[in-house]
């Protein structure tokens, strides 16, 4: 059984990953969600849905570079909608969360994630150590890593910066600034 992200069943089909997660929202592609709350699209069912709207089927699904991100938040909300939003743009991202800074760093040493998006205040092991260990370990280093926060004051901003942090934004803060910084840390723009 092959499964598809939002971004591979939108090149699969030549629509973007808006009209891929409309269709999903609509009803008209049945999809499931992973552990980590990222939704999934069975090929056959895709298929499916396709020769059920006489659209042609494609007869291959091209593979491309996948840029891997970690978001790290005790905020289910916050990390569903930054999912969501990454899942929908037209780079092939391919993305899992963490809830706290201990589940981070197993991810950090498994996934091997090219950025981080990381919250500061979380049980366990907060933002500062988490960024701190990233980007003092050799192995990980060369990691990006772009904090959000509700309290990100002079000192915290401060602090950020001085653990290795790339980028440091205040939340709330609009999906389309964070696409962006995103996309220019992976250098895609």
């Amino acid at each position: 059984m092959e499964v598809l992200t939002v971004y591979q069943a939108s090149k699969y089909c030549s629509v973007s990953p808006k009209t891929i997660s409309n269709w999903i929202d609509e009803g008209h592609i049945n999809a499931f969600r992973t552990v980590g709350g990222h939704r999934r699209i069975r090929k056959e069912d895709l298929d499916a849905f396709l020769r059920k709207q006489s659209i042609p089927v494609p007869a291959t699904l091209e593979a491309g570079d996948r840029r891997k991100i970690l978001v790290i938040d005790d905020d289910r909300l916050i990390v569903e909608t930054i999912v969501r939003s990454l899942e929908e743009e037209p780079h092939d991202y391919e993305i899992i969360s963490a809830a706290d800074g201990f589940e981070a760093g197993l991810q950090v040493s498994h996934f091997k994630p090219d950025l981080l998006i990381l919250d500061i205040m979380m049980p366990d092991i907060d933002g500062y150590e988490v960024c701190r260990r990233v980007k003092s370990d050799p192995a990980t280093c060369h990691m990006k890593i772009i904090v959000l926060s509700a309290y990100m004051d002079e000192q915290n901003y401060e602090k950020m910066k001085q653990n290795g942090a790339d980028v440091c934004f205040s939340k709330p803060l609009s999906l389309e600034k964070l696409k962006k910084e995103v996309a220019v840390l992976l250098g895609i723009l």
